[in-house]
């Protein structure tokens, strides 16, 4: 059940919801969270999309916020609030508002939202696309327990990567992030396997990917071993390689769907490693509402030295060169994260226990 709304307040909206929910039978509220999705008419239909497959497994009210460009002096003066309430079918398993904002309302999107809220529920905050510097200073991501971001969508994922750890307040994440869950996990179900010590990791990937970036700072942190980035034509992250003074331990995926693991001694397997769509990783976003310590840790761990290897827009030079000598050929080159894993936590540590990296 589809209801417009054309000039209207929060206060209609709301009356509007309760209506819609009785005209179809369901007058009782189901759902567990406001997820709040900010972004523009372009990504727009992409993002409610992911949200309502979401939906199936985290019944929630969606609120959509779409700021209107106004092309005119006349029309930035003018304040209009646009809605589409979405209830039912057309809905997933929650509730959906499309909020169109026009004029000076645009710098007050936080004003139009508050109302809107779920009573007593969690309230997440997710940018599709052109996600602030500073989640939690953002009129809208004060409101939510949980900011979510996607440095993927970015211009420079890399200098990107580096402004989020600067502003880092517990309740951030980024779908960057979300991408490598799989790759960690099965990192660590390997090392969980073996004895041996790791010595050194290369990560291999697709250019400004920050999942490769993120990958090679979380190895670094956990393992305290210096870890090289190395390029690749993807698609995303296509291999990590681990030397152990077993033998080498290699995960690698060529095509993006089904990956090989390689471990010293046992059969090679082939392993389920495909690339998720927006629906599966907002879903896994959605499981957690607490601050995702291991993700600050490796965020802030490799961020400083990404700055000075990567002087903030430009790629490395040895990155540089490699795209010179042609894709066919790849190039290893000094990993961001390489300098910084021999500083103070390698001295703390003089080994780097397998066991202790796939307990954290």
């Amino acid at each position: 059940m589809k209801t417009d709304l054309t000039d209207t307040t929060a206060s209609k909206i709301n009356k509007a919801l309760v209506k819609a929910r009785r005209a179809i039978g369901t007058p009782a509220v189901g759902m567990v969270l406001t997820l709040v999705i900010v972004t523009d008419e372009e990504n727009a239909y992409d993002a409610l999309k992911a949200a309502g497959d979401a939906s199936r497994e985290h019944p929630s009210r969606t609120l959509v916020v779409i700021k209107r460009v106004s092309r005119s002096p006349r029309d930035r003066t003018q304040s209009r609030l646009d809605a589409e309430v979405r209830v039912g079918a057309d809905a997933g398993t929650g509730e959906t508002v499309v909020l169109r904002l026009h004029g000076e309302v645009v710098d007050h999107a936080q004003s139009v939202v508050l109302p809107l809220l779920l009573p007593d529920a969690p309230v997440v905050v997710w940018w599709p696309v052109n996600a602030p510097l500073d989640p939690a200073n953002d009129p809208l991501g004060a409101l939510a327990q949980r900011r979510v971001t996607d440095t993927y969508a970015c211009e420079q994922p890399v200098k990107e990567l580096a402004a989020r750890a600067d502003a880092y307040t517990p309740g951030d994440t980024d779908l960057s992030w979300t991408r490598i869950t799989p790759w960690r996990s099965m990192l660590a179900a390997a090392l969980d396997q073996v004895t041996c010590q790791v010595q050194g990791v290369e990560v291999e990937g697709e250019e400004f990917n920050p999942s490769c970036e993120l990958l090679a700072m979380w190895l670094a942190d956990r393992l305290d071993v210096p870890v090289r980035r190395t390029r690749s034509a993807g698609p995303g992250l296509t291999a990590v390689r681990m030397d152990t003074d077993c033998g080498p331990i290699v995960l690698d995926r060529a095509d993006g769907s089904l990956a090989t693991l390689a471990i010293q001694g046992q059969p090679k397997r082939a392993v389920a490693l495909k690339r998720r769509d927006t629906a599966e990783l907002i879903a896994e976003e959605l499981r957690r509402l607490d601050p995702d310590d291991t993700y600050a840790s490796a965020l802030r761990y490799g961020v400083e030295r990404l700055k000075q290897e990567n002087g903030g827009d430009a790629p490395a030079k040895g990155e540089r060169d490699a795209g010179e000598r042609g894709s066919g050929e790849r190039e290893a080159v000094p990993a961001p994260v390489e300098s910084a894993a021999k500083g103070p936590a390698a001295e703390a540590t003089a080994e780097a226990p397998v066991k202790r990296a796939a307990a954290k």
